[in-house]
């Protein structure tokens, strides 16, 4: 019987050290990868047929070997994008091999049957755009703030003048520069006089600023909802632009009719974690007290006073294949 998890991550993440060091305490065999080490450092073959319909094959890394029908659970976290694989390589040559390695490698580990994924990439796609985010927290009832998605000045200064103060997000994060360097545009207060026909370039997120009491980061893991208040001492508008060993942290109780709409988000998803983010305008007793802010489908937790719990929470989910 398949017993294996498989975690598929970069070499440094802390996140996944927690979940591996537990399993390795229960005695459940890990094997760790990252795809982006194809070539000596990663060896895989994949077979099938029209009398073998299932993929099998093994994984060799430079410590372990597991076959593909031994994996029972993947652990998907960060893993490094393939193109930093072959960055030497001229352009054309690499995107040609990132391409066929993502689509080869992995397709095939994107698609062991019968394996429990935490959480499976494609699914964490499709719940990684902010406009299906949004869309659905509404459907099922919770609330979000007033919100306008353009590239238009006049949209733009029309949603500041009727539900101003506004503020800008982005969707996705900074990229690397040439240098290297990644950097970050945090949420922040705009003044729509300053609102130009450059907005016409892309895509810009605007939201209604809510007027909070506290921010809540809610980690849902299978059946377990870990809940805690976050408050930052110079009371920042997005407390992730501190520092955030400063940051102030309480547990908090998640309203019933909340805590289930959090599940019925996720199964919307095909999604069994996630981390929410919501901003409190009271004392958060209140179900339309607590509004919608974000879920990141692959969202950190190592840094919350509840880690523990949390990491004993995806070590059972993954051990026993996302049976409570």
């Amino acid at each position: 019987m398949a017993s294996t998890v498989l975690v598929i991550t970069a070499l440094e993440d802390v996140t996944a050290d927690y979940v591996i060091a537990v399993l390795n305490e229960r005695g459940v065999p890990v094997v760790r990868v990252d795809p982006v080490d194809i070539g000596h450092g990663l060896i895989f073959d994949a077979r099938i047929s029209a009398g073998a319909p299932v993929w099998s094959g093994r994984l060799v890394t430079g410590s372990r070997e597991v076959g593909l029908g031994e994996v029972a659970a993947v652990y998907y976290r960060r893993p490094t994008p393939y193109a930093a694989r072959f960055g030497h390589l001229p352009a054309q040559q690499r995107d040609f091999a990132a391409a066929e390695a993502r689509h080869g490698l992995g397709g095939v580990l994107n698609h062991l049957r019968g394996a429990f994924y935490v959480n499976h990439p494609g699914a964490v796609t499709a719940a990684d755009f902010k406009p299906a985010q949004l869309q659905q927290a509404a459907q099922l009832g919770l609330a979000v703030p007033p919100t306008l998605i353009t590239n238009d000045m006049e949209q733009a200064r029309k949603f500041a003048t009727d539900h101003g103060p506004v503020i800008y997000k982005t969707f996705r994060g900074l990229p690397s520069g040439d240098d290297g360097h990644t950097g970050a545009i945090w949420a922040q207060r705009v003044d729509p006089g300053t609102f130009d026909d450059s907005l016409a370039v892309t895509a810009h997120l605007f939201q209604a600023e809510i007027a909070k009491t506290g921010d809540v980061r809610v980690t849902v893991v299978g059946k377990k909802v870990f809940a805690q208040q976050i408050a930052a001492p110079e009371g920042a508008l997005d407390w992730r632009r501190g520092h955030w060993d400063a940051l102030l942290h309480a547990p908090i109780a998640v309203p019933a009719a909340i805590e289930a709409a959090l599940h019925r988000y996720l199964s919307a998803f095909g999604l069994v974690f996630g981390c929410f983010d919501f901003a409190l305008t009271g004392d958060g007793d209140a179900v339309e007290s607590w509004v919608f802010i974000e879920c990141n489908p692959n969202g950190q937790w190592g840094w919350l006073p509840d880690a523990a719990a949390i990491t004993e929470a995806f070590a059972n989910l993954l051990q026993n294949g996302g049976t409570p």
